[in-house]
């Protein structure tokens, strides 16, 4: 028995090797690919956090102009509103009817509890006259569920928060 050993060349070595690379180059491709998924995903949570504090530095400018339209009600701290999670019921709509000072800061209260609870997740809001008389100071507060932040509280749900003091003067 003769066996026919040729000397082994450049061709016969290198067989298979094209195919390593393209695994190799795939793997990597692979791996860019999560990654840019994965930052994808990171602005795309960063973009809703930051939609919600825009929402709610434009609800809490909202109302400290209601306040100003309705100096007389402000003054007398018909603004201040514990700390409320629901939108309270206007007893007059004062889109349809006249109102006294007093009952267009119960109308306006409703209206900018509605707006809250349907534009940020899981709110609860406040309002404090912190300094009563003429001039009155108050203190706006909107809490809401905010997933992009990594600040927690004890019981583990992630809060975010925002804060507007204004004075009124009548």
């Amino acid at each position: 028995m003769h066996l026919n050993l040729k000397p082994l060349t450049t061709t016969t070595q290198q067989r298979g090797f094209s195919m390593i690379e393209i695994l190799i180059t795939l793997v990597l491709v692979a791996i860019a690919m999560l990654g840019t998924a994965g930052l994808q995903l990171n602005a795309l949570r960063l973009n809703k956090g930051s939609q919600s504090r825009t929402q709610a530095i434009f609800l809490t400018s909202d109302m400290v102009e209601r306040m100003e339209a309705n100096k007389a009600a402000a003054v007398t701290g018909n603004y201040a509103l514990t700390l409320a999670s629901a939108p309270s019921a206007a007893g007059i709509n004062c889109a349809t009817a006249a109102c006294d000072p007093a009952n267009l800061a119960a109308w306006d209260l409703s209206q900018w509890g509605q707006t809250i609870a349907n534009l940020l997740p899981q709110a609860s809001w406040s309002i404090t006259q912190t300094t009563a008389g003429n001039p009155s100071t108050y203190s706006i507060v909107i809490n809401w569920i905010d997933r992009s932040d990594a600040k927690t509280t004890t019981s583990g749900t992630i809060v975010d928060s925002h804060t507007a003091i204004r004075t009124i003067r009548n």
